[in-house]
């Protein structure tokens, strides 16, 4: 596996490096020895924030986030702990997209850090991902791993951009514009 740790208002120490690959080589058992595992860590205000990406190719990312007061180590343990939990529980559906082979060398997001926007309310991160067409199912799944509210996709049955989200109600919704 390769690790590439990356930090914003705060220095990586051998010991932080050390501690990382200690705990990530624990993952080995479950990824590829090609996956990338992208790991940031944060200082905001008096948190220490680590959030983990791996992406998977094709159409599965996986991402963890913890935050912890003034215990980054704490932070990494917890995110990694998150992300194995994450793995573990899909595991069979994740079985044949680790078989297959993929081109883990596409950035999955690239973060502008330009503002957009005026008034009350401004848009303060921009992000832009390739899209690719799959099922109803992919997309849900993606969004479960995500641990996001939606997830925007282009559907491979209508070939158009669809968002799917989650309803309050606990079941999924899908908005499928019209021309």
């Amino acid at each position: 596996m390769k690790t590439n740790i990356t930090a914003k208002g705060m220095v990586i120490t051998p010991g932080i490096t050390k501690r990382i690959e200690k705990k990530t080589a624990t993952m080995s058992r479950y990824l590829r020895a090609d996956t990338e595992v992208f790991i940031k860590l944060r200082k905001e205000r008096d948190e220490r924030i680590c959030e983990i990406t791996v992406p998977m190719g094709g159409n599965v990312t996986l991402r963890s986030e913890s935050a912890s007061k003034d215990n980054l180590f704490m932070s990494i343990d917890s995110a990694l702990a998150k992300l194995e939990k994450q793995i573990l529980r899909h595991r069979t559906k994740l079985d044949k997209r680790l078989r297959e082979d993929v081109d883990l060398s596409e950035t999955e997001y690239i973060e502008d850090p330009a503002v957009y926007g005026e008034g009350e309310k401004e848009v303060v991160r921009h992000k832009t991902y390739p899209v690719r067409p799959m099922s109803m199912e992919d997309a849900a799944l993606q969004m479960e791993l995500l641990g996001h509210a939606f997830f925007v996709f282009v559907n491979q049955d209508t070939d158009r951009v669809n968002v799917l989200y989650a309803r309050k109600d606990g079941n999924l919704g899908v908005l499928e514009p019209e021309a």
